[in-house]
């Protein structure tokens, strides 16, 4: 598999990057909006998600959350658009109305997962990074810190 080296990645926890996957999960919650468009890797986190709606979405789905990798790139995932969250956004987010007060839901479409997880050169140092190159202000696709 050769990865495109200067595509930026977003680190998410699991279960919610298996859900994405799965084309189950089609807006990511975020407190703020972002501009980044087009194709990006999904990183899991090494942790996994321990909030009670995680724990929630994994029995509502019936995951088991012993089978997810942690740590690597899972595969990528477009998005198209940023908006303010509405109440109608529970199923598509897989959260309740509660945890989408006051957010921006991020629409994703195409999940394509990666046979194989991937490795990443350079580790995490934000929502946002750069798993095989050193980031470059010139090549920068503009992503939020």
């Amino acid at each position: 598999m050769e990865l495109d080296q200067d595509r930026i990645a977003l680190g998410i926890k699991q279960p919610w990057a298996e859900l994405i996957l799965r084309g189950k999960k089609t807006l990511e919650i975020r407190s703020r909006s972002t501009n980044v468009r087009g194709s990006i890797y999904l990183y899991t986190s090494k942790k996994h998600a321990t909030e009670t709606y995680a724990v929630k979405a994994i029995q509502d789905h019936e995951l088991d959350s012993c089978d997810f990798p942690l740590g690597l790139i899972v595969g990528s995932v477009e998005i198209v658009e940023c908006r303010k969250t509405t109440p109608q956004d529970t199923v598509l987010s897989c959260l309740s109305t509660q945890e989408l007060e006051n957010r921006y839901a991020w629409i994703l479409k195409n999940p394509v997962r990666f046979t194989k997880p991937q490795p990443v050169r350079f580790l995490p140092y934000g929502v946002w990074f750069y798993p095989y190159c050193r980031r470059k202000e010139s090549s920068e696709r503009n992503p939020e810190k």
